[in-house]
């Protein structure tokens, strides 16, 4: 999922089998910032790196890298949202359409419903 961080609605999605990781699916733009958690560690993005930093066994994260990771999480925290509610409002936490097209169809409306959500919570007035 792509998220506009000014007003925090939905703008791409992607789905994909399970069997796919996270990592392997890129919605970013040449020259766009691209905020991401430690799980996509080693996965460079079209945009511009702001993957979380990761520390490893017996290298222990520098003061700046937690730092940077703390800039990068206040960022991130707003793309967070999404998924809680579509989990919890929408109750999309389990899809139980066997096709990926179907799941495609229900991911779209949910991101379709959180986007006007979203609308109503900014103030939006047609």
């Amino acid at each position: 999922m792509k998220m506009d961080l000014d007003h925090g609605l939905v703008r791409e999605l992607e789905v994909t089998p399970a069997n796919v990781h996270d990592s392997r699916v890129d919605l970013s733009l040449p020259g766009e910032v691209v905020y991401r958690d430690r799980g996509y560690q080693g996965v460079e993005p079209r945009g511009y790196d702001a993957t979380m930093k990761r520390a490893s066994r017996g290298h222990p994260l520098s003061i700046w890298d937690r730092l940077r990771n703390r800039r990068i999480s206040r960022k991130r925290c707003s793309g967070e949202r999404p998924f809680a509610v579509i989990k919890r409002v929408f109750g999309g936490g389990h899809v139980l359409v066997t096709s990926l097209p179907r799941v495609r169809v229900k991911m779209i409306f949910a991101c379709l419903g959180f986007n006007l959500l979203q609308l109503v919570r900014l103030g939006v007035t047609a």
